[in-house]
């Protein structure tokens, strides 16, 4: 059901006996403008200072297709925003990534359909480690968006209802760029 991330918002489609294009669109206009908010300077880290990198850490299809998108595209990437890639387990790439950021001017995203793959839970959790050695707690919300179904994990790790965004479970790996997964590539 991937096709429903690309289909026209006026031709239906139903899961379970519903029309899932209302939730689509709507969630695709959210992380949209999230977007723009982050390329634009309105959405600032919590010293107010403009977001200038940020750093995607997932793995699979939260990770493969974003960064083969940045190559394709890195014509038209906005110079005021570095993008990173965090999804090998090692530690060696999230650290080559913390080495050159900032954390008052950093925003990761986390990307996790369950929240629970453990390449991507180590990283996110060291990444918040870094963050709070640097920044207060309450910091968190300003610097750390995810792309999940499970809302009780994003409690846990302090992720803000206006930073987190839905892919469904009817979306595979493979495709899920196509979903707010595709927010580092839409930044």
């Amino acid at each position: 059901l991937h096709t429903a991330l690309r289909r026209d918002a006026g031709r239906p489609l139903l899961v379970d006996g519903e029309d899932v294009m209302p939730l689509v669109h709507a969630e695709r206009e959210k992380f949209l403008t999230f977007a723009e908010a982050v390329r634009s300077g309105v959405h600032t880290g919590a010293t107010g200072e403009r977001i200038t990198d940020v750093v995607n850490i997932g793995i699979g299809g939260s990770d493969l297709g974003l960064v083969m998108l940045d190559s394709a595209l890195a014509e038209y990437r906005d110079p005021a925003v570095r993008l990173h890639f965090v999804s090998n387990i090692d530690g060696t790439q999230l650290a080559d990534v913390l080495d050159q950021v900032r954390p008052e001017t950093t925003l990761f995203i986390i990307c996790s359909k369950s929240f629970k793959t453990i390449e991507t839970q180590l990283n996110a959790d060291a990444a918040r480690q870094w963050f709070l050695e640097r920044m207060p707690a309450a910091a968190i919300g300003s610097h750390f968006a995810a792309i999940s179904v499970n809302a009780e994990a994003m409690d846990r790790f302090g992720i803000g209802n206006n930073l987190r965004f839905k892919i469904w479970d009817w979306v595979g790996g493979r495709y899920s760029l196509w979903s707010a997964v595709g927010l580092s590539v839409a930044i």
